[in-house]
């Protein structure tokens, strides 16, 4: 029941303000049933005409009818062409907007630990897979289902001994496709996941292009992609077979079907059971009708069900770690962060944080230092909301963390990290992440955060390329610090910022910060300048997974302890 539940809502998607092309296009495709039909019925009218038959049609009242099937015909092509594309665009639309939505909808923590590649594959293969085996298919499952229904009811009416032969030689057909239905749903399955694979090396391999470079991985990464393309190309392979095999034993069987149609027809007209010619060239005819959907029908249904898998996967990707959330909003940030003997493990066994204890205040500037695998890092992702699986508390004006909504925590919250991703648009959309704000608050963002001198010589329109590759890094961050003044949010992150960054840079961007006196500023650093530290209101000095000191600048150099020894070798 729960697999259903999960299942229907993108589902519904497909449907969703959609039902007037949907139905347009199941009408369509019940009509277009009824031209093969009809002109079955007409071939029989020729054959028994032409052959004398008495009460036959008069060559007037056929060629009336052939008139009138015409302007029929013409209708059936207008329904089509109307409906069918509407409802498939409208209904890929919204299922990939749908989707897009939850998945953007998670939070930091639910989203931290997913496969992205899973998502490009569900978003982009899997979606034409939906669309050709699921959307399209609908309609043309009916048409043929009506096709089939419709020629065995004519069959039935106009021999039901002759119907009967037909109806056993379609048996051995349909049994094959309901054996090889579940076959097709987990080939279409594997393909999926092999796409997936793929789509993941390639992003590995794309990303980390200079890293393969300067150590000549280039043959390994070759075999790493080359291994993931020939399990890809390998489960397509699988899945074309399957679908030509499933195909061919309908088609086989019915050109069997259709033969002993033909001579068991052609021997009751020949002995004289009630059957013209014309009956018999109809029910040759029909054959087709039935032979279409028999041969064809198994492998639409089956490519349907594995569509209907791919559904299911990315629906169950979307509903993973989205559990129940905080539902306390925290509209301002006036009196602390307070944090309560915070302890956190990344595995459930190792902690990485032990026993963390200390208060942010608004408005001031926190630098928080240490050695390599001190906790820096893992103290300020906890402050982003990463996870909510540490113990003890961490409690912003008096909220549990957990408790507060993660759309309350960020307006609250914004974070700068050392790698600033930049979308390939414009400054201002890079700055604004693609909101309308008044033109001169903008400015003042852009001012602040010392982007004059880019907008000077390139424009606000400046297109900043792929990840920024347009921008130095210094502009990177600073576009990070324009969002972060524009969001106008109480508190700033900010992780590492300036370990890419040239010595000037990086005390331009670290001022630039440290300037941003209407925020609390907690700053995770390696540099360990004097006259940057000096200026920050308070540093916490981790060892170990713990807070070994705090104080500011001037009385953790007065001491004679673990910042001081720090700080005189990495000086």
């Amino acid at each position: 029941m729960r697999k259903n539940n999960i299942k229907a809502e993108p589902v519904s998607r497909f449907y969703r303000s959609n039902h007037c092309a949907f139905f347009t296009g199941i009408i369509a495709s019940i009509l277009t049933a009824g031209v093969g039909l009809i002109a079955s019925l007409l071939i029989k009218g020729f054959t028994d005409t032409m052959s004398g038959v008495k009460d036959a049609m008069t060559w007037e009242e056929l060629m009336a009818a052939c008139g009138l099937f015409l302007i029929f015909i013409f209708v059936v092509f207008i329904l089509r062409y109307i409906s069918e594309p509407a409802f498939i665009r409208k209904a890929l639309m919204q299922y990939k907007e749908f989707a897009f939505g939850k998945l953007t909808g998670k939070g930091i923590a639910s989203f931290k630990d997913e496969n992205t590649s899973s998502y490009l594959s569900a978003l982009t293969n899997d979606c034409t897979s939906i669309e050709n085996d699921y959307l399209s298919q609908v309609f043309a499952i009916v048409t043929k289902t009506v096709t089939f229904v419709g020629a065995l009811v004519l069959m039935l009416v106009s021999s039901p001994l002759l119907t009967g032969v037909v109806i056993l030689l379609m048996l051995f057909p349909v049994l094959v496709s309901a054996l090889t239905g579940k076959k097709m749903q987990e080939a279409q399955k594997t393909v999926s996941d092999r796409n997936a694979d793929l789509t993941s090396s390639l992003t590995d391999c794309l990303g980390g292009f200079q890293v393969i470079k300067s150590f000549k991985a280039e043959e390994e990464a070759q075999k790493m992609f080359s291994e993931q393309n020939r399990k890809l190309e390998d489960s397509k392979y699988t899945f074309r077979k399957l679908g030509i095999f499933v195909g061919s034993l309908g088609i086989v069987s019915g050109l069997v079907a259709q033969l002993g149609v033909f001579v068991v027809g052609a021997y009751l007209a020949s002995t004289g059971k009630d059957l013209t010619a014309g009956t018999v060239i109809m029910f040759i005819n029909l054959m087709n009708f039935l032979i279409q959907p028999i041969s064809e029908l198994p492998g639409l249904i089956a490519k349907k069900k594995a569509a209907d898998v791919l559904i299911d996967k990315l629906s169950s990707m979307l509903t993973n770690g989205t559990g129940k959330e905080g539902g306390e909003e925290v509209t301002s940030f006036s009196k602390c962060i307070s944090l309560e003997n915070v302890s956190f493990s990344y595995d459930g066994e190792r902690e990485v944080l032990h026993d963390i204890t200390t208060d942010f205040v608004p408005g001031k500037s926190y630098a928080i230092v240490g050695g390599s695998g001190s906790g820096k890092s893992t103290l300020l992702s906890l402050l982003m909301a990463s996870s909510d699986t540490y113990d003890g508390e961490i409690n912003v004006d008096g909220t549990e963390m957990r408790d507060i909504s993660s759309e309350s925590l960020y307006d609250l919250l914004t974070v700068i990290h050392q790698n600033v991703f930049v979308f390939n648009s414009s400054v201002r959309d890079n700055v604004t992440m693609f909101r309308e704000f008044d033109d001169a608050k903008v400015a003042d963002a852009l001012h602040r955060a010392h982007l004059d001198e880019l907008i000077r010589e390139r424009g606000e329109d400046y297109l900043c390329g792929e990840n920024g590759k347009g921008l130095s890094g210094g502009e990177k961050q600073r576009i990070s610090i324009a969002r972060s003044l524009l969001k106008d949010s109480s508190i700033l992150l900010a992780d590492e910022v300036t370990s890419a960054l040239d010595a000037k840079t990086s005390h331009e961007v670290i001022n630039e910060i440290l300037e941003l006196k209407d925020m609390t500023r907690i700053v995770v650093t390696h540099d360990l300048d004097e006259d940057v530290l000096g200026r920050y209101d308070e540093i916490l000095v981790m060892k170990d997974g713990r807070i070994e000191e705090q104080g500011s600048f001037e009385d953790l150099m007065k001491g004679d302890g673990y910042f001081k020894a720090l700080f005189t070798v990495g000086s």
